[in-house]
């Protein structure tokens, strides 16, 4: 029995019969003997899908890709598995007429052909099947039933069970990915863990949670670090020399790269008195980034660079995006530069692209610049780029002019700062001071951006743009309802501009409903998105505008770069033909990718923020409510910015209806009500940091409604236009 299963495994009850000659009434004996077999774990497997020996495989069987050895050779493991013992090696060969498709990638299926080799298996691919079974992100713990999976999702309330078998190594308070298993028809469902992550306790595992959750590619395939490891300095031969301008980079405190830089001076031409030239250099990724290359399609599958408190899963390997691409100050680096001239009221009169080699006079923090537009210059700064910083603020007071006249939506929404000490833990929470330098550097990227759509537009080159729909008329319909329960009105049948936004938080500044207001205006946008159909930015009140600025971080930057590289005969490195059939489609994938960073960060931020929480359970805050549901009210504190949770059945004794006209909860005995923007005292009663999830209670009995005390205001750096 066990010699025909070793010669052919995965061979059925029918298939032992055929090779052992068995017949007639002697195959009852075969089926007992089959049975206490599996019993013993001798053998596993049943009579209609096949048996074979535990540690053996069948010859056709299913895999599942999960990931890459250190050799860069591709990896799989079957997706059936009895064994109590780790799955043996399985490595990944290419269907018999080469690997003329896509990629396979972490979590596909296959249905293969096995053949084993001294230290596994080796599997040619018969038919690619797609993705595979939905996975949980959880925690093991071990109960005295056994292990049991706790998912991370907040919505997910029921826990799985594991058998010994499908632990896969796992120990208790693991972050691990498992896959559900059908069957059990009582009791907890089972699942089977596919992989470990980490111990939960460990520092970044709250980072580690989001990254996987939303599926964020983190290792590079070894042919892409290898094209990264390689690649050396630009040569200066063929470009433009930009090194004798003082071009200044203007970054966070904590910035990770450094892809722009700017330099502005007055300009000679008398016949444009009191006007400026401004040059914004970018980092020329597209120069060691090219078509097709392994580095090229590990960027696009990631799409932009992910920031986390802890850490970022950059889009290049660090070779390129901390190094080589990154303009380092006193270093010299190849550039895709925009030469713009302004006249006296920061209207352009004409722009130039540049193929440049650069060399950075200084790399400052935003609060460096501010100082130095402030008179307080930091004595460090080179004379140079004291000089440069000058005439770039009065380049940028001219700019102004114009970003009044053209009036795109202002708004003023707080950006958290979450600083993380050395274990791992959130020292402090605060909002980020909002620096008219942040502004400058802003407005020199967002003209930099219409440039490049100008330029591209004019030489007749298909481009990825970054569009931003007009508000549906559903949603301009809910934001002027909810004026009228605070007696603003908004006529519904206005030609709607940003502008009229604008007057609307003018109104609402400096009084009560001043920050509410702000989140509401931005619930009423549509999402910006990349399309190769312009429709215009209505955020930015444009007509046309792509992004140039960032091709470190963004995938859809080095698109345009290449565009521009091709229209304008720059060299090397230019759009290719099979690049321009695909824009549509790749401006979906990037800005999927795009929805998908900002999932995750916000994930992990709230998750962070969770935890900081946990040591203040009972505490007493003030807190705003920023969303109205029937199921409850969602509040905002004001000192962290901490989202959560206030409960209907939290609310009194009395049953609250949700009167969504009003964005209200309003009790149906008494009236009380509690609107979007109120302010109300709550206490905290449990914050999960494992679900990102924070829960509030009355602090005290409400009569009469909230309160609405001095708002508070907090401020963001707004980075996805």
């Amino acid at each position: 029995m066990l010699d025909a299963l070793a010669s052919e495994p995965g061979a059925t009850k029918r298939d032992l019969a055929r090779l052992l000659k068995v017949k007639g009434g002697e195959r009852i004996a075969l089926k007992r003997i089959l049975k206490e077999l599996d019993q013993e774990g001798t053998v596993t497997g049943n009579r209609k899908k096949g048996y074979t020996r535990p540690g053996e495989l069948p010859e056709v069987t299913v895999l599942e890709i999960t990931g890459q050895d250190t050799d860069g050779e591709l990896l799989g493991r079957p997706q059936r598995w009895e064994s109590n013992e780790e799955p043996p090696k399985i490595y990944i060969l290419p269907g018999r007429d080469g690997d003329a498709g896509p990629a396979l990638g972490r979590g596909e299926r296959v249905l293969a052909r096995l053949e084993k080799i001294v230290d596994g298996y080796e599997a040619r691919v018969i038919k690619r099947l797609g993705a595979s079974a939905h996975k949980v992100l959880g925690v093991a713990h071990l109960a005295s039933t056994g292990m049991r999976i706790a998912p991370i999702d907040r919505k997910s309330r029921t826990e799985f069970s594991v058998d010994a078998r499908d632990r896969g190594g796992a120990q208790n308070n693991e972050l691990v990915l498992a896959e559900p298993i059908a069957g059990r028809a009582s009791g907890l469902p089972r699942a089977r863990i596919v992989e470990r992550l980490g111990n939960l306790d460990e520092p970044k595992a709250v980072s580690l949670i989001a990254i996987h959750a939303h599926g964020i590619p983190t290792d590079f395939p070894k042919e892409a670090l290898d094209e990264a490891n390689g690649a050396l300095p630009a040569d200066p031969h063929g470009r433009t020399d930009l090194r004798k301008f003082a071009l200044l980079t203007i970054d966070p405190e904590d910035a990770r790269d450094h892809d722009d830089a700017v330099w502005a001076a007055a300009d000679p031409d008398p016949e444009n008195k009191g006007g400026h030239i401004a040059i914004v250099a970018i980092a020329d990724v597209s120069h060691y980034v090219r078509p097709g290359s392994p580095l090229d399609r590990e960027a696009y599958k990631r799409g932009n660079s992910v920031y986390f408190p802890d850490r970022v899963v950059p889009m290049l390997p660090e070779r390129l995006s901390a190094d080589l691409c990154s303009l380092m100050e006193g270093v010299d680096r190849p550039c895709l530069a925009v030469r713009m001239v302004f006249d006296s009221q920061g209207r352009k009169k004409r722009h130039e692209f540049l193929r440049a080699i650069m060399r950075s006079a200084a790399s400052l923090t935003y609060r460096q610049a501010q100082e130095a537009f402030d008179g307080k210059p930091d004595p460090a700064i080179p004379q140079a780029a004291r000089t440069a910083l000058k005439a770039v603020w009065a380049c940028y007071r001219s700019l102004v002019v114009a970003r009044k006249q053209r009036d795109p939506l202002d708004l003023d929404l707080p950006e958290r700062r979450i600083v993380i000490g050395s274990d791992g833990k959130v020292q402090s929470i605060a909002f980020r001071q909002r620096l008219e330098s942040m502004r400058l550097i802003e407005e020199f990227m967002v003209l930099a951006n219409v440039a490049a759509a100008e330029a591209l537009e004019k030489a007749r080159m298909p481009l990825v743009y970054r569009v931003h729909e007009h508000p549906s008329q559903e949603k301009i319909f809910s934001f002027a309802d909810y004026l009228r329960t605070i007696d603003m009105s908004f006529a519904k049948g206005q030609v709607i501009k940003p502008g009229a936004f604008n007057r609307i938080l003018a109104t609402a500044k400096g009084g009560p409903h001043e920050q509410v207001m702000n989140d509401v205006v931005l619930r009423t946008q549509a999402q910006a998105v990349y399309s190769s159909d312009n429709v215009g930015h209505f955020g930015l009140n444009l007509q046309r505008y792509a992004h140039f600025t960032s091709p470190i971080r963004r995938y859809a930057d080095l698109i345009v770069h290449r565009a521009l590289i091709r229209a304008l005969k720059l060299g090397a490195g230019g759009l290719s033909d099979k690049e321009m059939a695909r824009l549509s489609e790749m401006a979906e994938h990037i800005s999927m990718t795009e929805r998908r960073a900002m999932a995750a960060e916000r994930d992990s931020t709230d998750r962070y923020v969770a935890a900081f929480m946990q040591d203040r359970i009972g505490a007493v805050f003030e807190g705003r409510i920023t969303g109205v549901t029937r199921f409850g009210l969602f509040l905002r504190l004001a000192e962290t910015g901490a989202d959560g949770l206030l409960p209907a059945r939290a609310l009194g004794f009395e049953y609250f209806r949700h009167d969504e006209k009003r964005h209200a909860m309003v009790g149906d005995r008494t009236g009380t009500s509690y609107k979007l923007g109120d302010i109300v005292r709550v206490k905290l009663v449990e914050a999960a940091p494992l679900t990102g999830g924070l829960r509030f209670e009355l602090a005290e009995p409400q009569s009469g409604g909230a309160r609405r005390p001095a708002p508070f205001v907090a401020r963001r750096r707004g980075r996805r236009r």
